[in-house]
């Protein structure tokens, strides 16, 4: 593995631990899906593919990051830590009354965040409305908007209404990235709200719609994530660039992996002692990932049907 994957692990690693520490010190928050995606938001911001300005968080040349599943905005607040854009200071007080960073982010509070979050579905319509004033409206210019998105947010119909506003638009400076974990509030996207072939269901309003980008090998992910931001910022597609993030719930942790009652549950002290440890070993997941839309076996139910506890 090259010095640069290795520097983005460990950056990865360090988002993760930042995570933790933050959702267990609030005793509050969703830290699945932003453990899942610390891997992605390295790449994004430590392998130059999103272009940002670490001291003025309005620079005009910008790419503008949409995060539309806003409750994963620990692994945004770890990241922009990591980066040296907020401080330690500001990640211990996430969640308390008054604070900069909220549960969900706030857009006049926080610079760096685009946009206030919280509704999931309105971060799609947000981005592409976006898009389209930098494509139609502004000077020529070849600034993105990224627009990280929930698979379980997909169940919103407006998600779908901005998907067809894009396409019609033709809005290749947009680039979507749908985070596949295949977990949701209270259990998986197939036994919530199934969406079979949803990369087919898209490819039928857009063209620029890819497989599956993945997560788990950082330097593929770079080389992915490398190609398709470069692709589209050179104007190269005929509208959006779709990706599927294929993510883990609970990434690093062996214990949150593949578990969605970890969306928006905090760790103890005990377990979040447990969570940091297999974080800084380079805990590496041994089960198996659901189908697409599956459920993970992670959790299987008992003959008096209920759930067992699988991390006692």
């Amino acid at each position: 593995m090259s010095s640069k994957s290795l520097n983005l692990q460990e950056r990865a690693k360090n988002i993760r631990a930042k995570i933790i520490n933050m959702v267990a010190s609030a005793k509050s928050g969703h830290p699945g899906g932003a453990l899942g995606l610390a891997d992605v938001f390295a790449v994004l911001y430590f392998a130059k593919i999103l272009r940002y300005n670490p001291n003025d968080a309005s620079d005009p040349n910008r790419d503008i990051l949409v995060l539309s599943n806003g409750h994963t905005c620990p692994v945004l607040y770890a990241t922009l830590a990591e980066a040296g854009m907020i401080t330690d200071e500001d990640l211990a007080s996430f969640r308390q009354f008054g604070s900069r960073l909220q549960g969900h982010p706030e857009r006049t509070m926080l610079p760096w965040a685009e946009v206030t979050s919280g509704p999931l579905g309105e971060g799609l319509s947000q981005a592409a409305g976006m898009a389209y004033a930098l494509k139609y409206l502004e000077p020529k210019n070849n600034r993105l908007v990224v627009c990280v998105v929930g698979d379980g947010e997909m169940n919103e119909g407006e998600c779908w209404e901005a998907l067809m506003f894009a396409g019609k638009y033709k809005l290749n400076n947009l680039v979507i990235m749908i985070d596949n974990n295949r977990n949701q509030l209270s259990g998986t996207t197939k036994d919530i709200m199934p969406l079979p072939n949803l990369d087919e269901s898209i490819g039928g309003l857009l063209d620029d719609v890819y497989e599956y980008t993945n997560c788990d090998d950082i330097t593929e992910l770079m080389e992915d994530l490398s190609f398709r931001f470069d692709n589209a910022r050179q104007g190269n597609t005929l509208g959006p660039t779709v990706m599927f993030l294929d993510t883990t719930m609970g990434k690093g942790v062996s214990f949150m992996e593949n578990d969605y009652h970890w969306h928006g549950q905090a760790p103890t002290a005990e377990q979040a002692e447990l969570a940091l440890k297999d974080i800084e070993s380079g805990y590496t997941s041994v089960k198996p990932k659901s189908d697409d839309y599956g459920s993970s076996d992670y959790f299987d139910d008992d003959e008096d049907g209920d759930e067992e506890d699988c991390y006692d």
